[in-house]
């Protein structure tokens, strides 16, 4: 098997950045998160030994704010002037198996079902993910039990912490092959043993729960459930899975462009109507439809729950809402009792 020793993973980040964009987890001020790998962020504290950091990656493919296309009026018709599609490569090293599943969850919603998302197809063809199997839970960390295996993550190559002698690297499709051929010289043959995995602090259930839920849309359970939440939308940014946006347009006289950013399903602007109406209200509505797309609209669709068990939005939450317990919540229910 092919071994990276530890003391040559920067050698190894510098090599590759010769080539495309690097993507690492790092220390940066009071937070973490996953930023380039260039001379800004060389001097802080690479993160592989860490569970996971504060941000995923899911900005890489999909950006907070991203630019599309600039136009120009004439008239009453508009003219494309200039699309911003980046086909730059890109290198995601050290992801964890809970955002290597929300990139999937992303790729069936930009790129299936009849639709291809442009702007994301292009940074998406260009990006190599470098998975860091885990094998010590966290305190918040529930990946398993929404079906995710933290040892496995979905990746073009997968890392698997060895100790002492370094990272056993296995590449897993033809492009982690691509990337093992031209890192070579940083690699070594070597027999060694991936750690055995670690049981988990946080025990959910989701079992059934997506078809459950089926029959719990005007269930007076999600009244008392959303009476903590303040609606801040804090979840959904740190979320890695969730990819509400709306998109806007700029305009100086007869010309401008219009941008595409993040937006959240926890704002009454989010599924306000031109006409003055919204479906969503209050609260209430808002909360209700966050966790029927997490646990159930998304598993309908595409055969898994949106949600990857990270606990990113346990932790961020400053009413103390979790999603584990919402889940046990739901389970509790008793189905048979007519509301």
């Amino acid at each position: 098997m092919k071994i990276l020793a530890k003391d040559k993973v920067e050698a190894l980040l510098d090599k590759i950045a010769q080539q495309a964009a690097v993507f690492v987890p790092l220390a940066v001020e009071q937070g973490s998160g996953f930023y380039p790998w260039n001379d800004e962020h060389k001097d802080k504290p690479l993160l592989l030994d860490a569970l996971n950091v504060y941000t995923s990656p899911k900005y890489v493919l999909f950006p907070q704010t991203e630019r599309m296309y600039d136009l120009k009026q004439q008239g009453q018709e508009l003219e494309i002037d200039k699309t911003y599609e980046d086909h730059s490569e890109r290198v995601i090293f050290g992801v964890r198996a809970c955002d290597a599943r929300a990139m999937r969850s992303l790729d069936d919603v930009f790129l299936t079902r009849g639709f291809t998302d442009s702007f994301y197809k292009a940074r998406r063809d260009h990006v190599t993910v470098i998975g860091n199997a885990c094998y010590n839970p966290g305190a918040n960390c529930f990946c398993e039990a929404m079906g995710v295996s933290m040892t496995d993550p979905e990746s073009d190559v997968i890392i698997r912490d060895a100790g002492d002698e370094g990272y056993i690297w296995e590449p897993q499709t033809d492009q982690g092959e691509k990337l093992t051929q031209a890192v070579a010289e940083f690699l070594t043959d070597k027999e060694l043993t991936a750690p055995q995995a670690g049981p988990f602090q946080t025990e959910v259930d989701y079992e059934g729960v997506a078809e459950k839920l089926q029959g719990m849309f005007e269930h007076p359970l999600w009244e008392r459930m959303s009476e903590p939440c303040v609606n801040c939308g804090a979840c959904t940014y740190i979320c890695p899975s969730c990819h509400c946006f709306d998109i806007q347009v700029k305009m100086w006289g007869d010309s401008g462009y219009r941008f595409r950013c993040w937006d959240s399903c926890m704002y009454a602007e989010y599924s306000a109507e031109a006409g003055g109406g919204n479906p969503r209200p209050t609260g209430v509505e808002r909360f209700r439809n966050r966790f029927l797309h997490k646990l159930e609209f998304f598993n309908e669709r595409y055969g898994y729950s949106l949600c990857t068990g990270c606990g990113r939005c346990t932790i961020v939450c400053p009413a103390g809402v979790r999603i584990t317990d919402i889940i046990k919540q739901i389970k509790e229910v008793d189905s048979s009792v007519e509301l």
